[in-house]
C-alpha cells in the first residue's frame, strides 16, 4: 500500500507523480490577456488550435524527452515515479473548442499532509485535467490511510466575463506546504480568494492554517515566484510578491531572483530533499549559488516545457514527502 504524505516542499521526496506531454492550446487564447504570464515567443513556438503531436511533432518529441530525462533524475535519486494515463479520444472529444491539456501534473490535484485534493482549474482547456490521473487516485490513493476530497466545481460564468466567474478556483501550482502552514498564492490568474477560504475551511479541523499570498499579476502560481529549498533556505522573486514575504519566511535566508528571470520559471525547481535540488542549466547561476550553501544541484533542460508556462515543480506532484 502506497503511504500518502506531505511535510513539506523539502523533505525527502520518496512517491511522486510525474507530468505526460499532451496539451491542444485553444485558438481563444491567443488574444487573451490571461497568457500574460507565458515568455513572449511561447505562442509562436508551440502550436495553436490543435495537438502538439499533430501541430509541431518534432518539438513533441523534444518535449517528451525533457520529461523522460526528469524522470530518470528521479528514479537515480531512489523517487517512485507514477506516471498518469493519457487522455482518451471521448475525452479530447468532448473538450471541443476549448482545448485540452495533460502536461502538468501538479496543479490538477495536490497533496497537504495525508490530505489529497483534486482542484479546481481556472482556464476552461486544464477543467478536465485531473481525469488521467483518476487511475493512480483508485490504485494508490483509495487503498492508502488518507483523506481524499475535491474542491466544489467552479459556478458557470456569465459570457465574456474576463474573471472566468467566482470558482472556487484552487490550483496545487499555489499551494506552499510547510509543516501544519499553508501559502496560497492569488494573482487572479489561477486560485482566486475563494478556492483559498475553501482550503482554510476544510484543513481547519486538522490543525492546519491558510495564508493567502498576493502575486503580481502576471504571475501565473505561487511557485513561480518563491521556491522553499531546505529549512532557512528560500529561493524568491520580491517584485512578483505584492505583500513582501510570508512573516514565517521573512528570517530565511534568500537567494532573489530578477522578474524577468521569475517568468522564465527560475524559482520552479524541484527539491529531491533539503540537500538536492533540480533546475534547468538556464539557470546555472542560481545552481552555483544553492551549491555555495551546500546544496547538490542537478540540471535538466527543459526549455520546452518551460515555453508552455511551467517547469520542474510544474511537472511533479508527490505522494509522499516526508523524514
Amino acid at each position: 500500500m502506497t503511504e500518502i504524505f506531505v511535510e513539506s516542499e523539502f523533505a525527502p521526496l520518496r512517491t511522486v507523480v510525474a507530468a505526460q506531454s499532451e496539451v491542444a492550446i485553444p485558438a481563444s487564447v491567443q488574444d487573451s490577456p490571461d497568457m500574460r504570464f507565458l515568455p513572449e515567443d511561447s505562442l509562436r513556438l508551440n502550436p495553436i488550435g490543435q495537438d502538439m503531436r499533430d501541430g509541431a511533432p518534432e518539438r513533441q518529441a523534444a518535449w517528451e524527452r525533457e520529461r523522460e530525462a526528469l524522470c530518470a533524475v528521479l528514479a537515480r535519486h531512489g523517487v517512485r515515479v507514477l506516471r498518469p494515463r493519457m487522455l482518451t479520444e471521448a475525452e479530447k472529444a468532448a473538450a471541443g473548442d476549448d482545448g485540452y491539456a495533460n502536461f502538468f501534473a501538479r496543479d490538477p490535484f495536490f497533496t497537504i499532509g495525508n490530505h489529497v485534493i483534486e482542484a479546481s482549474m481556472r482556464f476552461r482547456h486544464r477543467r478536465t485535467e485531473v481525469l488521467p490521473m483518476r487511475d493512480i487516485m483508485r490504485e494508490q490513493v483509495y487503498p492508502a490511510d488518507c483523506g481524499y476530497v475535491a474542491v466544489p466545481m467552479p459556478e458557470i460564468a456569465e459570457p465574456g466575463d474576463p474573471t472566468l466567474g467566482p470558482g472556487p478556483f484552487l490550483e496545487g501550482g499555489d499551494v506552499l506546504v510547510l509543516g501544519e502552514q499553508v501559502l496560497v498564492g492569488v494573482s487572479g490568474l489561477a486560485s482566486n480568494a475563494l478556492g483559498a477560504q475553501w482550503l482554510a475551511k476544510y484543513l481547519a479541523p486538522h490543525g492546519y492554517t491558510v495564508e493567502v499570498v498576493r502575486l503580481d499579476e502576471r504571475i501565473l502560481h505561487l511557485d513561480c515566484a518563491l521556491g522553499l529549498i531546505r529549512p532557512g533556505l528560500l529561493v524568491v522573486c520580491e517584485q512578483a510578491l505584492l505583500d513582501g514575504l510570508p512573516e514565517t519566511l521573512r528570517d530565511w535566508r534568500r537567494i532573489t531572483v530578477d522578474f524577468d528571470a521569475a517568468t522564465r520559471l527560475a524559482t520552479n525547481g524541484l527539491p529531491l530533499g533539503p540537500d538536492v535540488y533540480v533546475t534547468d542549466p538556464e539557470f546555472a547561476f542560481l545552481g552555483e549559488k544553492l551549491e555555495d550553501h551546500g546544496v547538490r544541484v542537478e540540471y535538466v533542460d527543459f526549455a520546452i516545457t518551460r515555453s508552455l508556462g511551467g517547469s520542474f515543480r510544474c511537472s511533479t506532484q508527490p505522494l509522499l514527502r516526508r523524514n
